[in-house]
Protein backbone atom coordinates (compact mmCIF):
# COMPACT_ATOMS: atom_id res chain seq x y z
CA UNK A 1 0.00 0.00 0.00
CA UNK A 2 1.42 3.50 -1.00
CA UNK A 3 2.48 5.20 2.23
CA UNK A 4 1.52 8.95 2.48
CA UNK A 5 1.40 11.57 5.69
CA UNK A 6 -1.55 14.19 5.19
CA UNK A 7 -3.20 16.18 7.12
CA UNK A 8 -7.47 15.28 8.53
CA UNK A 9 -10.24 17.47 7.94
CA UNK A 10 -10.46 16.91 12.13
CA UNK A 11 -7.50 19.06 12.47
CA UNK A 12 -4.78 15.89 13.06
CA UNK A 13 -1.73 14.40 10.86
CA UNK A 14 -2.57 10.72 9.55
CA UNK A 15 0.69 9.46 8.70
CA UNK A 16 0.15 5.43 7.25
CA UNK A 17 4.15 5.32 8.10
CA UNK A 18 3.92 5.62 12.15
CA UNK A 19 3.91 3.30 14.80
CA UNK A 20 0.26 3.82 15.70
CA UNK A 21 -1.11 2.35 12.05
CA UNK A 22 2.06 0.20 10.80
CA UNK A 23 1.78 -3.46 12.25
CA UNK A 24 -1.91 -3.60 11.93
CA UNK A 25 -4.33 -4.14 9.28
CA UNK A 26 -5.34 -0.88 7.50
CA UNK A 27 -8.89 -0.02 5.21
CA UNK A 28 -8.23 2.81 3.00
CA UNK A 29 -11.64 4.23 1.59
CA UNK A 30 -11.74 6.93 -0.90
CA UNK A 31 -15.13 8.94 -1.34
CA UNK A 32 -17.01 11.88 -2.53
CA UNK A 33 -19.84 13.66 -1.02
CA UNK A 34 -21.46 13.40 -4.68
CA UNK A 35 -21.71 10.13 -5.02
CA UNK A 36 -24.64 8.33 -4.08
CA UNK A 37 -22.90 4.60 -3.25
CA UNK A 38 -20.54 6.35 -1.25
CA UNK A 39 -23.51 7.16 0.86
CA UNK A 40 -23.77 3.66 2.28
CA UNK A 41 -20.22 2.77 2.30
CA UNK A 42 -19.29 5.26 5.12
CA UNK A 43 -22.05 3.90 7.37
CA UNK A 44 -20.34 0.56 7.15
CA UNK A 45 -17.45 2.04 8.04
CA UNK A 46 -17.88 3.46 10.52
CA UNK A 47 -19.90 -0.26 11.85
CA UNK A 48 -16.24 -1.46 11.27
CA UNK A 49 -14.67 1.32 12.93
CA UNK A 50 -16.67 0.72 16.02
CA UNK A 51 -16.57 -3.03 15.71
CA UNK A 52 -13.17 -3.60 14.80
CA UNK A 53 -10.43 -1.21 16.70
CA UNK A 54 -7.63 -3.52 15.71
CA UNK A 55 -8.39 -2.34 12.02
CA UNK A 56 -7.07 1.12 11.13
CA UNK A 57 -9.32 3.34 9.01
CA UNK A 58 -8.93 6.50 6.73
CA UNK A 59 -10.96 8.14 4.38
CA UNK A 60 -10.23 9.79 1.52
CA UNK A 61 -12.41 12.50 0.73
CA UNK A 62 -12.09 13.33 -3.00
CA UNK A 63 -14.24 16.41 -3.37
CA UNK A 64 -13.28 19.69 -4.33
CA UNK A 65 -13.12 21.22 -1.14
CA UNK A 66 -12.40 20.30 2.27
CA UNK A 67 -16.44 21.60 3.41
CA UNK A 68 -17.71 18.64 1.61
CA UNK A 69 -15.52 16.25 3.52
CA UNK A 70 -16.51 18.10 6.77
CA UNK A 71 -20.07 17.49 5.63
CA UNK A 72 -19.67 13.67 5.03
CA UNK A 73 -18.32 13.49 8.12
CA UNK A 74 -21.11 15.37 10.02
CA UNK A 75 -23.92 13.86 8.08
CA UNK A 76 -22.45 10.03 9.12
CA UNK A 77 -20.84 10.94 12.11
CA UNK A 78 -17.15 9.14 11.16
CA UNK A 79 -15.03 8.81 14.24
CA UNK A 80 -12.39 7.79 12.15
CA UNK A 81 -9.50 10.30 10.46
CA UNK A 82 -10.27 11.51 6.86
CA UNK A 83 -7.39 12.84 4.68
CA UNK A 84 -9.07 15.61 2.01
CA UNK A 85 -7.31 15.00 -1.49
CA UNK A 86 -8.49 17.60 -3.48
CA UNK A 87 -5.77 17.50 -6.00
CA UNK A 88 -6.59 13.98 -6.42
CA UNK A 89 -3.06 13.38 -5.54
CA UNK A 90 -3.63 9.82 -3.16
CA UNK A 91 -6.25 8.84 -5.80
CA UNK A 92 -3.28 8.77 -8.57
CA UNK A 93 -0.97 6.92 -6.22
CA UNK A 94 -3.97 4.55 -5.56
CA UNK A 95 -4.66 4.55 -9.23
CA UNK A 96 -8.13 4.69 -8.31
CA UNK A 97 -10.59 5.63 -10.89
CA UNK A 98 -14.47 4.95 -9.55
CA UNK A 99 -15.65 5.48 -6.56
CA UNK A 100 -16.44 4.80 -3.70
CA UNK A 101 -12.97 2.31 -4.20
CA UNK A 102 -11.98 0.64 -0.80
CA UNK A 103 -8.70 -1.17 -0.25
CA UNK A 104 -7.73 -3.42 2.64
CA UNK A 105 -4.55 -4.06 3.16
CA UNK A 106 -2.46 -6.38 5.92
CA UNK A 107 -0.77 -5.85 9.08
CA UNK A 108 2.25 -5.59 6.82
CA UNK A 109 0.81 -3.01 4.33
CA UNK A 110 -0.01 -5.71 1.21
CA UNK A 111 -3.22 -4.87 -0.12
CA UNK A 112 -5.50 -8.13 -0.03
CA UNK A 113 -8.89 -6.81 -0.89
CA UNK A 114 -10.07 -4.48 -3.19
CA UNK A 115 -14.21 -3.59 -2.87
CA UNK A 116 -15.53 -3.33 -6.37
CA UNK A 117 -16.36 0.30 -7.09
CA UNK A 118 -20.16 -1.35 -8.67
CA UNK A 119 -20.30 -3.31 -5.45
CA UNK A 120 -18.75 -1.18 -2.99
CA UNK A 121 -21.48 0.86 -1.55
CA UNK A 122 -22.65 -2.85 0.22
CA UNK A 123 -21.44 -3.87 3.47
CA UNK A 124 -21.82 -7.21 1.93
CA UNK A 125 -19.13 -5.99 -0.27
CA UNK A 126 -17.11 -4.65 2.94
CA UNK A 127 -17.37 -7.59 5.22
CA UNK A 128 -15.66 -9.68 1.59
CA UNK A 129 -12.77 -7.30 1.62
CA UNK A 130 -12.36 -7.85 5.40
CA UNK A 131 -12.83 -11.59 5.31
CA UNK A 132 -10.29 -11.49 2.84
CA UNK A 133 -8.09 -9.55 5.55
CA UNK A 134 -8.53 -12.17 7.95
CA UNK A 135 -7.42 -14.92 6.27
CA UNK A 136 -4.10 -13.12 5.67
CA UNK A 137 -3.36 -12.90 9.28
Amino acid sequence: MPTFRRPTVQGATFDSAAASVTGRPMVVDFFAAYCRPCQRTLPALQALHAARPDIGIVGISLDDVPEGAARMIDRHHLTFPVVHDGGHVLAGRFRVVDLPTTFVADARGRIVGVADPELAGSEDALARAVAALDRHQ
